[in-house]
C-alpha cells in the first residue's frame, strides 16, 4: 500500500498533546507507511532514529514553518515527498500551518488531504474569520479543499460544522469526522514502582492529587488550589503535584502561597516522559478541571486517558471534549468547573470511598485497553485515508 504523509508543526522533542499524537502515528504507522514531515529542531535526530517510519524535516527551525518563507519551503518539499513516494494520502496535524503545504500539493499532484482537529484551533479560528475578510478567504479554501475533516470530540466536531457554516462551506455530513484520542496502555498502567520518583521529585508522604497540564489558565489549576484550600483542615495529608510549564506558573505558585497550601504543592517542570507513568501512580486521584475560556477549550484531554490507563480515578470539567475522555459515574466523575464548591465535593467523595476508587479507576483502565488507545486510533486513520485516497489515485491512474 503506498504510504501516507504526515505533516506537522508539533513533532517531538516539541512537547504538548498535539506532538505526542503527532509521534504516536509515527510510532504505530507499519513501518515505511508514513513518512512526517516537520521542522527542524535540536537533538533531533537520536529522536527520530526511534521511529520505524522516516521523519523527513525541512531544512528551516519548526518556529519558521508558520512564516511565509517556511510554508513555500515547506510546500515544495512536501510536493517532491509526494511525487517520489507516491504519496496515497496526506493527514495535516494542524489546520495552520499544515494545511498549506498539504493544498499546494493536492493541487500539483492530486494526492488528498485531510485535517486535524483539536478544538481550541476552531476556537481561534472562528474569532479571527469574523475580524478579517483575508482570513475568512483562507480558511474557507483550506477547509473546503480537504477531502476529511478529523474531530477528536463529537463537542469539536459540532464546533467544526459550525465553523463551516460561518464561512458558507457546504460539505457533506461524512466529511467531517469523529476519531477520539487515547493512551498507550502498555507505556500508561497501574503497578508501577513509585519509590525513586517520589524521591526525586520531593513528594512526601502523604495523600497525592495530580494534574499533568500546561499552565494555562484554562486548565483551572487555579480551581484546584482553591478546591485543596478549603479541603486542608479536613484532610490534613493531601498533597497537589502539578506536572507541567507555562505562562501562569507564576501567577499559581503566588496563587499557592496566598492561599496558605505552597506547602503541600509541587510544581514539576521539565518532566521527562519516561517519568509520566510512575507520577501517575504516585495520585489517589486525578484533577482535569478545565473549563472553556475565550479562545482556550479541551477538546479532548490526553492526559484524562492517561491517568485512566493507569487505573486512576478521574475528576474533570464538564466542558468543551472531554466528556468523550471520562464517563461520568463510569471511569470519572464530570463537574462544574466554574464551582470549587464541585470540585471540593467531587474530591472528598472520592478520598472517603476506596470501593469507589477502585471502581473508577478499574473502568478507566478496561476503556484505555478496549477503546480509548492509540492502536485503534492509528488504525481509524489509516483506514479513513486509505478509503479516500485509493480512488484518487485509482481516477489519477497512479
Amino acid at each position: 500500500m503506498p504510504p501516507h504523509l504526515l505533516l506537522t508543526y508539533d513533532f517531538p522533542p516539541i512537547g504538548g498533546g498535539i506532538a505526542r499524537w503527532m509521534a504516536e502515528l509515527a510510532k504505530r504507522y507499519p513501518a515505511g507507511s508514513l513518512v512526517v514531515s516537520t521542522g527542524q529542531s535540536s537533538n533531533a535526530s537520536e529522536i527520530d532514529a526511534g521511529f520505524p517510519n522516516r521523519v523527513d524535516r525541512v531544512a528551516i527551525p519548526a518556529r519558521r514553518l508558520r512564516t511565509i518563507q517556511g510554508i513555500l519551503l515547506w510546500s515544495r518539499r512536501v510536493a517532491v515527498l509526494a511525487r517520489s513516494t507516491g504519496a496515497e494520502f496526506i493527514w495535516c496535524g494542524n489546520l495552520k500551518p499544515a494545511a498549506y503545504p498539504a493544498k499546494w500539493t493536492m493541487e500539483r499532484t492530486g494526492v488528498p488531504f485531510g485535517i486535524l482537529l483539536h478544538g481550541g484551533d476552531l476556537l481561534i479560528l472562528q474569532h479571527q474569520i469574523h475580524q478579517s475578510a483575508m482570513k475568512r478567504k483562507t480558511a474557507a479554501a483550506l477547509l473546503g479543499s480537504a477531502a476529511v475533516l478529523v474531530a477528536n470530540s463529537e463537542w469539536t466536531r459540532d464546533r467544526c460544522l459550525t465553523v463551516l457554516s460561518d464561512l458558507e462551506v457546504e460539505v457533506p455530513a461524512d466529511r467531517v469526522r469523529v476519531v477520539p484520542l487515547g493512551a498507550d496502555p502498555g507505556f500508561f498502567r497501574p503497578g508501577i514502582d513509585t519509590g525513586d520518583v517520589h524521591r526525586r521529585y520531593g513528594l512526601a508522604s502523604g495523600r497525592w492529587m495530580l494534574s499533568v497540564a500546561r499552565l494555562t489558565r484554562h486548565k483551572g489549576i487555579d480551581t484546584a488550589l482553591k478546591a485543596l484550600a478549603q479541603l486542608r483542615s479536613r484532610y490534613p495529608d493531601l498533597r497537589y503535584a502539578v506536572v507541567g510549564s507555562g505562562e501562569e506558573q507564576a501567577a499559581l505558585e503566588a496563587e499557592a502561597r496566598e492561599l496558605g497550601v505552597a506547602d503541600r504543592v509541587r510544581f514539576l517542570t521539565e518532566v521527562p516522559d519516561g517519568d509520566l507513568p510512575a507520577l501517575y501512580n504516585c495520585a489517589e486521584l486525578y484533577l482535569g478541571v478545565s473549563r472553556l475560556m475565550e479562545q482556550r477549550v479541551e477538546g479532548f484531554g490526553i492526559s484524562l486517558t492517561e491517568a485512566s490507563a493507569c487505573g486512576v480515578p478521574v475528576i474533570a470539567g464538564r466542558s468543551g471534549g472531554i466528556p468523550a475522555a471520562v464517563r461520568d459515574g463510569e471511569t470519572g466523575l464530570l463537574v462544574d468547573a466554574e464551582r470549587v464548591e464541585a470540585v471540593v465535593e467531587a474530591v472528598s467523595r472520592l478520598l472517603n470511598d476506596a470501593a469507589l476508587r477502585a471502581r473508577l479507576g478499574g473502568a478507566g483502565r478496561r476503556a484505555v485497553e478496549s477503546h480509548y488507545n492509540w492502536n485503534r486510533v492509528t488504525a481509524d486513520l489509516r483506514r479513513i485515508g486509505h478509503e479516500l485516497g485509493a480512488p484518487a489515485r485509482e481516477a489519477a491512474g497512479r
